[in-house]
Parts: C-alpha cells; structure tokens; sequence
C-alpha cells in the first residue's frame, strides 16, 4: 500500500476529526448525526495515520510531494 496523502491533507483531516469530536462532547450534535459524524471522524484519524486515502485510488490522485 503506497502512501498518497501529503502532510497537509493529514493536518486538515486531524483538525475536521478533532472538531467534529469537540461538537460532539460539547453536546452541539446528537443522536443520529452524531454517530454518523464520530464514524467519519474516525475514518479520517485512520486514514491520516496510514497516510493512504482509498478513495484518491480510482482517480490515481495523490496529495503527497
């Protein structure tokens, strides 16, 4: 698996999941929303650790210099 995210891309994704965990806890989103928001959350903490993004594969994108 070759990395395709660059070190931007990781950073935006951390703050979006990093904010969306703050909206959560502060009690801004609830029900429904909130468990759909925390799983893409965590999808996005996940693929900025591997730094692989398979949705950029289809479209042989890459983030990464």
């Amino acid at each position: 698996m070759m990395q395709n995210m660059g070190m931007w891309d990781k950073f935006i994704r951390i703050v979006v999941a990093i904010g969306i965990a703050f909206a959560w806890a502060a009690g801004y989103i609830g029900g429904i929303l909130a468990i759909v928001l925390l799983l893409i959350a965590g999808i996005l903490l996940f693929t900025s650790m591997l730094g692989f993004c398979p949705l950029y594969m289809p479209f042989h994108m890459s983030t990464k210099r």
